[in-house]
C-alpha cells in the first residue's frame, strides 16, 4: 500500500484507468464517496442503481466503492466476477442492526407477513427475506404486495414509518436507523430556513420525521440530485449524507448547496464510506485484493428476492 501513496493524484488515475483496460474492469461508485473516486468511475449511483449495473455488465472486475452489503450485493447478482473493495472494513452500523437471528424471531412472531427487507441488510439478511427494496423503489415494492397482506419491514424504522404512512399498508417495522440520517439537526434546519427563506429543502427518507416535515422533497440520493438540477431554485439545503453534492456541483456549478449540520453543528458524514481513496482504489485494482466472496448457497438464496425487486423496478421503469 506504501508504494502506492507516494504516487501523484495524476499518476494514480493514470494507472488505475491503464489496469480498468489490461483487466477487463469496472469501477462502480456510490454518491457518498469522496469526489475524487466518483470522478474515476464508470458508474456513480444509488442502491438501485449500482445493483442494476452490477448484474448487466461484461467487465470480469468488479471495482465496488460503496459499503460492504453493497459490495455484497454485487456479488449476488454477478457471482462469476472478481468483486474488490478498496477497503474491507467500510460496513454500515444501520445493515448491522438488524441479524439474521433477530429476523429468524420475527418471521416465528409473524408468520402470515411478507419480508420486505432494505437494500441496507447483509446477505444472509437478504436470504431470509422475501422481497428487497431500496429508498428509491420502497414505495412502488411495498405498493406491489396484495393488500391484504401484512408486511416485516427492515431495519430502517425512518424509511419504514414513511413508506408506511404513504401506502397505508399494515407494516411491523424494525427499530433501526441510520447514524448518518438520525443525526441532523432539526433545530439547525429551523434556523437556515429563516436565514435562507428561498432554500429548497431536500431530504432523504432515512431522516427523522420533524426532518421530513420540513422537507420541500424527499427522495433516494439519485432522486434528490435529479430534482436539483430540474428546478430553477438557486439555493438548497441537503439533509442526506453531503457526498452528493458533488454530483450537483458537476451538473449546476452556480447553485448553493447548504448540507444540514448534526446536532453539534458538524457535517454528518458517513465515515465508513469516507474510508476509501485513490491509493487504496489502485492497490486493489493492482493486487485484486480485498475481495468480497460468498458461498454458492447463499448467493442462490440472496438472489431471488433481489432479483424480485429488481424485476418489478424493470416492469416500472425504475432505477435506469
Amino acid at each position: 500500500m506504501e508504494k502506492y501513496r507516494s504516487y501523484s493524484k495524476e499518476q494514480i488515475i493514470s494507472e488505475i484507468k491503464r489496469l480498468k483496460t489490461e483487466k477487463n474492469a469496472i469501477i462502480l461508485a456510490h454518491y457518498y464517496v469522496d469526489g475524487d473516486l466518483q470522478d474515476i468511475a464508470d458508474y456513480v449511483g444509488d442502491s438501485l442503481g449500482l445493483a442494476f449495473k452490477a448484474s448487466n455488465t461484461d467487465a470480469d472486475i468488479i471495482l465496488f466503492i460503496g459499503v460492504h452489503f453493497m459490495a455484497e450485493t454485487a456479488k449476488i447478482l454477478s457471482p462469476g466476477k472478481k468483486i474488490l473493495m478498496p477497503d474491507l472494513s467500510s460496513g454500515c452500523p444501520l445493515a448491522d442492526s438488524l441479524s439474521v437471528e433477530q429476523l429468524k424471531a420475527m418471521r416465528e412472531q409473524y408468520p402470515d407477513h411478507v419480508v420486505v427487507s432494505y437494500v441496507n441488510t447483509t446477505a444472509e439478511v437478504k436470504a431470509l427475506s422475501d422481497i428487497i427494496c431500496t429508498s428509491s423503489n420502497a414505495v412502488d415494492i411495498v405498493s406491489s404486495i396484495p393488500e391484504d397482506t401484512p408486511i416485516i419491514f427492515g431495519p430502517d424504522k425512518n424509511l419504514g414509518n414513511y413508506v408506511k404512512g404513504l401506502t397505508e399498508r399494515e407494516m411491523v417495522i424494525w427499530q433501526g436507523a441510520c447514524p448518518v440520517h438520525l443525526n441532523f439537526s432539526y433545530d439547525r434546519l429551523v434556523e437556515l430556513k429563516q436565514k435562507y427563506p428561498d432554500a429548497i429543502v431536500l431530504a432523504h427518507p432515512e431522516c427523522d420525521k420533524q426532518i421530513l416535515l420540513k422537507a420541500d422533497y424527499i427522495g433516494s440520493t439519485s432522486k434528490i440530485i435529479k430534482f436539483s438540477q430540474k428546478l430553477d431554485a438557486q439555493r438548497f439545503i441537503i439533509a442526506t449524507e453531503p457526498g452528493v453534492i458533488h454530483q450537483m456541483k458537476k451538473a449546476n456549478p452556480n447553485k448553493e448547496y447548504i448540507p444540514l449540520p448534526r446536532k453539534d453543528n458538524k457535517q454528518s458524514i458517513c465515515v465508513n464510506m469516507k474510508k476509501h481513496d485513490l491509493a487504496k482504489a489502485l492497490w486493489a485494482l493492482d493486487t485484486e485484493i480485498p475481495e468480497v466472496n460468498l458461498s454458492q448457497d447463499l448467493i442462490e438464496r440472496a438472489y431471488r428476492p433481489i432479483k424480485r425487486m429488481l424485476d418489478i423496478s424493470e416492469q416500472l421503469g425504475l432505477g435506469k
